[in-house]
């Protein structure tokens, strides 16, 4: 993998499927993993994150995630597990295990809660960084984490010879434009919405929700504009707007509208845990008209409910 994208370019913030009783269903997760990279469009996949519902996980069900979807698809697609927490030695902890288990990458999000300054922030991931041989890609997520990792001080943490990478969900186009010239840092951007704006000012690829059921469209997006077809980039940006709208800002995060979409389509999901409530079946039609929409816009079959072959 380039030293440029160490976790490469089109990735998706997988869900993670459970059984109908609630149990992780790693048969499924296997199955998805390898739709996604074969016939998804993406290069890699991000296990463990707010999508994957990681707050209601155990660690030890996080390690096995790993174990299983580096085992189904880890040799054509870079695994990147979501280690985070708000505690630094419990985050080394599933760092340590997220690398034993075959993860090539580790996502490591700010410490929530105890909103610790930015001298506490930047030791947090130095000391998750010191502790493992694997690349660590920094989430900056304030509106859920109440702390920001300031440009300055990613711009230190750069320095670091395994920090590679930041997942930007801050919505500071001048923060990330700072980042970008002033470090060599992998940014990706982590909000579906700012896709394609900042991959024009030079970030390296794209976390995705909505890739869960709309990887080749996203992925599309970003070869338009590589091939330098500014104006088909934007088109396609801007036809997955109707879904990424109600996927990610109806009301309803982004783990419940991806399950829905996928349970409808045939592909593995199951259903959300608690406190998250699955979607009704007004809002999961809703889902399925937006995404036949933007398959009706795009050349090859349009996905029917139950339709979708999935690959074992």
């Amino acid at each position: 993998m380039s030293a440029v994208r160490p976790f490469g370019r089109t990735l998706c913030a997988m869900v993670t499927p459970f059984t109908d009783d609630g149990s992780l269903d790693l048969d499924g997760a296997q199955r998805l993993a390898t739709h996604l990279v074969d016939r998804g469009g993406c290069d890699g996949l991000v296990l463990n994150g707010t999508t994957g519902e990681s707050p209601t996980t155990t660690d030890t069900e996080k390690t096995r995630l790993v174990e299983a979807v580096a085992e189904a698809v880890g040799d054509r697609a870079r695994i990147t597990a979501g280690v985070g927490s708000s505690d630094t030695r419990h985050t080394i902890g599933l760092a340590r295990a997220a690398q034993r288990a075959g993860a090539h990458g580790l996502l490591v999000v700010t410490p929530y809660y105890s909103r610790p300054p930015q001298e506490a922030v930047e030791a947090h991931f130095r000391g998750v960084a010191d502790a493992v041989e694997l690349p660590v890609m920094l989430y900056d997520i304030p509106g859920r984490t109440a702390t920001r990792i300031e440009p300055v001080t990613m711009t230190r943490l750069a320095g670091h010879p395994r920090i590679a990478g930041v997942k930007d969900c801050a919505y500071d186009v001048l923060g990330t434009s700072k980042v970008l010239s002033d470090t060599g840092l992998a940014v990706h951007s982590g909000c579906d919405e700012m896709n394609l704006p900042l991959y024009a000012i030079g970030a390296a690829g794209v976390v995705s929700t909505v890739a869960n059921v709309a990887g080749p469209e996203i992925r599309a997006v970003l070869d338009a504009h590589d091939r330098g077809d500014n104006a088909e980039a934007a088109r396609l940006h801007r036809r997955l707007v109707p879904l990424t709208e109600l996927m990610m800002a109806g009301g309803l995060p982004g783990a419940v509208t991806a399950k829905a979409l996928l349970n409808a389509l045939g592909l593995p999901g199951g259903p959300v845990r608690g406190p998250l409530q699955p979607a009704g079946p007004e809002r999961t039609d809703g889902l399925l008209d937006a995404l036949a929409r933007l398959r009706r816009a795009a050349p090859g079959p349009v996905p029917r409910p139950g339709s979708v072959e999935v690959t074992s």
